[in-house]
């Protein structure tokens, strides 16, 4: 799950990302491994926070323990919007921590349903967006997103989990993962959704409600 939020007093925008799980049941790497990992993707994009919420791998669900957790940091960090996993995928955690972290964005917005930050009651919130990334489906994007002047950085955050990629000198179980296509296609895929809008590199989104613009003249 990713929070975006508004800089207090500031013009930008401060990043936050939430893990839902450990990574543990991973062909590759470890559970420990994936941590040092996630700190150095961290670094790369300039988060201004990443927690884990340690749920079990593979085995978490959509119920009220979970939503509860996640309710907790929404109310907490106050994301304006919220960026989560692929509604359809071919990981079973995907499509689950979609409609888990999506569920919990609106029941976050309930002023009956109390939670507490350091023994303080919480304050209702909910994000004014909820969007879902693609993954390892291509799934028909709602909306794309110019991404040319990142597509570096997304590529360098993406490789520092290296334990999860193409590496010919790796002695570990081969995934759909771990081939050179897949790698090349965090930016082939990038590339054609440039291609079809006009630009070097896009990112492409799926949204559970109409896409509003205030002015057309904006799009591009």
């Amino acid at each position: 799950m990713w929070c975006n939020h508004s800089q207090r007093g500031g013009f930008g925008k401060k990043v936050g990302i939430v893990d839902l799980t450990r990574g543990e049941l991973g062909t590759r790497g470890s559970a420990q491994l994936r941590k040092v990992e996630a700190t150095k993707a961290a670094k790369i994009l300039g988060v201004a926070v990443r927690e884990n919420l340690g749920f079990a791998d593979g085995f978490f669900r959509n119920d009220k323990a979970h939503q509860l957790e996640i309710i907790r940091l929404l109310r907490k960090y106050q994301p304006e919007i919220v960026l989560c996993n692929a509604i359809d995928d071919r990981h079973i955690d995907h499509p689950k921590g979609s409609k888990v972290v999506s569920d919990a964005c609106f029941l976050s917005g309930l002023v009956k349903i109390e939670t507490f930050l350091d023994n303080v009651t919480q304050e209702k919130w909910r994000p004014k967006q909820v969007y879902h990334y693609i993954q390892w489906k291509n799934i028909e994007p709602d909306f794309v997103v110019d991404v040319t002047e990142f597509i570096s950085k997304k590529e360098a955050a993406v490789m520092a989990y290296s334990s999860q990629f193409f590496d010919p000198k790796s002695k570990e179980p081969e995934t759909p993962i771990t081939s050179k296509n897949f790698t090349e296609s965090i930016t082939y895929r990038a590339k054609d959704l440039g291609r079809l809008i006009g630009v070097e590199y896009a990112e492409g989104f799926t949204s559970e409600r109409y896409v509003a613009v205030e002015d057309l003249s904006k799009l591009i």
